[in-house]
């Protein structure tokens, strides 16, 4: 029992140590950031990715606030089957900003960092993962599907700050008609 909970407070000083370097939004206000999003920009570290690099499209997603402090976010995406959705249910942490979720895709928990926003025009989120190596995610976050290219710039410049080569740093193209414009999105 005694190895047992110093595993668990070593995994938890670990997790909480990964990114201390990355604070989340300060003052963050989810009721300010919940509403339609648009992903314009990824990077992305997983070899697994590189297949699919040219096929990324813009996504759409919603924010749905809940009372509990926990997140719905939906996401539309086109896929080789066409326009999908799916919800993504966050949970909310004890620092405002940070959010995690379990990925049944992956059989494992996610953690979500907003690292910066100011809620009109964009944010810069972050997502880690581990599997048999660490894995991260930065997006750019925009609320129409254009965003400033200073704002391009700066995702670019916190992508490269984590490491991420330029090659694997991507601004994709809009997606025509996802979602489609008659399901009242």
């Amino acid at each position: 029992m005694r190895i047992s909970v110093v595993a668990i407070v070593m995994v938890m000083v670990c997790v909480t140590t990964v990114h201390a370097d990355i604070q989340p939004q300060r003052d963050f206000n989810l009721q300010r950031f919940a509403g339609k999003w648009y992903r314009v920009g990824l990077a992305y570290d997983s070899p697994g990715f590189v297949p699919y690099r040219d096929r990324l499209r813009i996504s759409m997603g919603m924010i749905t606030p809940l009372a509990n402090g926990n997140v719905n976010l939906t996401m539309w995406a086109v896929r080789s089957s066409g326009c999908q959705s799916r919800l993504y249910q966050y949970e909310r942490t004890n620092t405002p900003g940070q959010f995690s979720y379990f990925s049944a895709r992956h059989n494992k928990v996610k953690d979500i960092t907003i690292v910066e926003t100011n809620y009109t025009d964009y944010a810069l989120v972050l997502k880690h993962k581990k599997f048999d190596r660490e894995y991260t995610q930065v997006s750019l976050y925009g609320r129409s599907q254009k965003v400033k290219p200073e704002i391009i710039q700066k995702f670019k410049s916190l992508a490269t700050s984590r490491g991420f080569p330029r090659e694997s740093i991507l601004t994709p193209p809009p997606a025509e008609n996802c979602p489609p414009s008659g399901s009242g999105r």
